[in-house]
């Protein structure tokens, strides 16, 4: 049987992103199959046997990137002639439709639950959310009931998906083992009362409540990530608690892994959005995998993996003081700190880690690629 090609398309995420290459890509390529990666925002290269092919970005802003970008994704995917297109942006759902209907196998990856996430978006006017909400809901399903299959990181997202589709299957993002690994070979000296948040810093990300936090705590807050907007910035920064806040802007792998070697706490205290209630949090996994305890917001799918764990303390995430109680509650305990973090690495190492999802997601092509043999 000849090499099977599968090629990833995005028109929204960067070509590092760690979802799309550092886990389902090089997955793949160690799985013997060829994989191209189509990607805005970039050059193209080849790296750990993925060809990288860069489409230019036409012009600045959200709705010119949906209606010129993915127009180019989708011609270029076109050139590539792969045997499996796997898509990873809801903007690119048209294309992805229209690839199905030249016979192609089509998977469509929803990283989140999009009519719920709209609910949310501030550049949506508050008035037409709900509505546009109910359209992307019924689009969304439109076209997944005529794709190959659709993979997605949660239940209750692929639930969803289930009512259309019976080729439905949850791939979570969990973290890489070998990052853990690469942390566990670190100094790991840890600073003391350094707690750190490393991610999007978005005002439903609970950020301000976070550094407001740190005037009931004498921890120092180790803080990576872009703002949303400038205001939001200014507005975090005029903080009292701001003088304890070592910003560091965007960040790489190298640097993440350096801030999770040397912080004691882990803070994942999300706003309780529909969106994010029902969110299995990446962060929430790699302070885990890091080996330290997790400070996250007490939603009931969280508090049932950090209590079954037993890795880490859950609070309200739009109660400062409640927060920084919490931070002083570990920061002053480091032995049941300590404990904590332990019982959470060995949960990564057991269950919530990578190696299970790759092989579910190497059991699904062949899944699809069985069924399409059957009925050729």
């Amino acid at each position: 049987m000849n090499q099977l090609h599968v090629c990833h398309l995005t028109s929204a995420h960067p070509s590092d992103d760690i979802r799309i290459f550092h886990k389902e890509c090089c997955s793949l390529v160690e799985n013997g199959f060829k994989v191209t990666l189509i990607a805005a925002r970039t050059v193209e290269f080849d790296t750990k046997g993925v060809h990288v092919i860069s489409i230019p970005r036409t012009g600045k802003g959200r709705f010119r990137r949906m209606l010129t970008t993915t127009r180019s994704v989708y011609k270029k995917a076109l050139e590539v002639g792969a045997d499996i297109y796997h898509f990873h942006d809801p903007e690119l759902l048209p294309y992805g439709l229209k690839l199905r209907k030249k016979g192609k196998i089509v998977v469509y990856d929803a990283h989140e639950d999009l009519p719920k996430q709209v609910l949310d978006k501030p550049w949506i006017p508050a008035i037409f959310r709900g509505i546009v909400s109910k359209v992307i809901n019924r689009y969304e399903l439109y076209v997944a009931k005529q794709l190959s299959g659709v993979i997605s990181v949660t239940e209750n997202i692929c639930d969803r998906f289930r009512t259309v589709n019976s080729n439905v299957q949850m791939v979570a993002n969990y973290p890489l083992f070998h990052e853990a690994e690469q942390l566990s070979e670190m100094d790991n000296v840890k600073v003391p009362g350094q707690i750190c948040y490393v991610g999007n810093l978005f005002p439903k990300r609970g950020v301000l409540e976070l550094v407001d936090a740190l005037n009931y705590t004498d921890a120092n807050l180790v803080l990576a990530g872009k703002f949303s907007t400038q205001e939001f910035e200014d507005q975090v920064k005029a903080n009292s608690g701001w003088k304890k806040v070592n910003y560091l802007g965007h960040v790489d792998r190298k640097q993440v892994m350096e801030i999770l070697a040397t912080s004691q706490v882990g803070m994942v205290t999300l706003h309780p959005t529909k969106s994010y209630l029902e969110a299995l949090p990446i962060k929430m996994f790699e302070y885990m995998s890091a080996g330290i305890p997790v400070i996250a917001s007490d939603f009931p799918l969280w508090r049932s993996i950090i209590d079954k764990e037993s890795c880490g303390v859950c609070v309200d995430p739009l109660n400062s003081k409640e927060i920084g109680e919490a931070i002083n509650n570990l920061i002053c305990n480091p032995i049941s700190a300590q404990k904590m973090g332990i019982n959470g690495f060995n949960a990564f190492k057991s269950h919530y880690n990578w190696n299970a999802e790759k092989d579910k997601l190497i059991k699904f092509y062949s899944l699809l690629i069985s069924s399409k043999m059957k009925s050729s």
